[in-house]
């Protein structure tokens, strides 16, 4: 079954980090990602920039919105996701505990399936 795990950081966190120390937590991330591609498991993944390249839309009866970022009211972005293969729900939730990003934000772990279950 594949699930997707959700980097979900504070916004401000990359701003308050140094150059160095945002290098460090990438070095370590690129090396989790190649861990779970040595073990078979990694289908995806990728880092994601911050919400000032960001955009929202929505369209509705022909009418289309977009919203730029920033987004004054967000308190948290996903800055970046992995999509692996695991037995079980406990399996995808004991890797995204090895992530070295669930030290510093949140992994959230989700099955990937139909909208409508």
């Amino acid at each position: 079954m594949a699930y997707l795990l959700l980097v979900v950081e504070p916004v401000e966190q990359r701003g308050q980090r140094t150059q160095e120390e945002g290098r460090e937590a990438y070095r370590q991330m690129v090396g989790f990602a190649e861990g779970l591609k040595a073990r078979g498991v990694l289908r995806a993944v990728e880092s994601l920039t911050s919400l000032k390249d960001a955009s929202r839309v929505t369209a509705s009866n022909g009418d289309t919105r977009v919203i730029d970022g920033p987004f004054a009211e967000a308190k948290e972005m996903i800055g970046g996701f992995f999509l692996i293969d695991c037995e079980t729900h406990a399996e995808a939730v004991a890797i995204a505990a090895e992530c070295p990003a669930a030290q510093w934000c949140t992994i959230e772990v989700r099955k990937v399936g139909p909208c409508y279950s």
